[in-house]
C-alpha cells in the first residue's frame, strides 16, 4: 500500500514539474513574440521617418535645382518666367521690381497652400489608434510634417520682409555693403539680403564661432 502511495506521489510530482516547465516555456515564447513585435514596430517607425525625410529632402533639392537652372534655361520660377534684361536698363527698375514682387507672391501662395494641406491632412488622418506602436508611428510622421511646416512659416516671414523691401525701394541691395545683389542670385534666392561676398564672409565667421564654441564644451 505504501509503495502504491509513493508511486502516485512520484507521478503527481512529475506531472507538476511538466506543468511548471510548460508554463515557463509559454512565458518565454510570449516574451520573444512581444520583443519581436516591439522591434518590428520600431523598425517600421524608423523606415517611415526615413522615407518622409528623404521625400522632404528630394522636394527641397528639386526646388533648389530648379531655381539654380532658372536663369540660364528659361525654367519658370514659381510659375514666373525668368527676367530678360534689356540693353541699357538700370538695376532694380520698375519692371524688375514688378518681376520679383510676382515671384515672391507666387512663392508665398505655394507655401500657404502647403501649410493648409498639412493642417487638413493631420485633421483627416488624426485617429486614436489602440496599438501604441501605430500611435508612435503617426506621431513621428506628424512631428516631421510640423517641423517642415515650421521652416516654411519662417520662410513666409522672410518673403513678407522682402516684399516690404520692394515697397521701400531697398530690395536687391546688400544690407551690409549696399552693393547690388544681382538678378541671377535674386532669382535663385528671392529673399536674399546679402551679396555673394558678404554671405561668404558671414558663413566663414559663423563657422569660426562654432569651432571656437566647441572647444569650450
Amino acid at each position: 500500500m505504501r509503495k502504491k502511495v509513493t508511486a502516485t506521489k512520484k507521478v503527481a510530482k512529475k506531472t507538476s514539474k511538466k506543468k511548471v516547465a510548460k508554463k515557463k516555456s509559454s512565458k518565454k515564447v510570449a516574451k520573444k513574440k512581444a520583443v519581436k513585435k516591439k522591434t518590428a514596430a520600431k523598425t517600421k517607425r524608423k523606415k517611415v521617418a526615413t522615407q518622409a525625410r528623404k521625400k522632404s529632402a528630394a522636394t527641397t533639392g528639386k526646388r533648389r535645382k530648379a531655381r539654380r537652372r532658372s536663369h540660364g534655361n528659361d525654367v519658370d520660377i514659381h510659375g514666373i518666367k525668368p527676367y530678360r534684361t534689356r540693353a541699357g536698363e538700370g538695376y532694380m527698375n520698375e519692371e524688375q521690381m514688378k518681376h520679383f514682387r510676382e515671384i515672391l507672391f507666387a512663392w508665398k501662395v505655394e507655401l500657404m497652400h502647403e501649410v493648409d494641406r498639412t493642417v487638413h491632412h493631420m485633421q483627416d488622418e488624426a485617429s486614436n489608434f489602440p496599438d501604441p506602436n501605430d500611435r508612435a508611428t503617426q506621431e513621428s510622421e506628424f512631428g516631421l510634417e510640423l517641423r517642415t511646416r515650421d521652416r516654411e512659416r519662417k520662410l513666409l516671414k522672410k518673403i513678407d520682409q522682402a516684399l516690404a523691401r520692394i515697397d521701400d525701394g531697398a530690395y536687391g541691395f546688400c544690407e551690409e555693403t549696399g552693393e547690388e545683389i544681382g538678378l541671377q542670385r535674386l532669382e535663385a534666392r528671392p529673399v536674399a539680403t546679402l551679396c555673394v561676398e558678404a554671405q561668404e564672409r558671414r558663413e566663414v565667421a559663423e563657422r569660426q564661432f562654432r569651432d571656437s564654441d566647441d572647444r569650450y564644451r
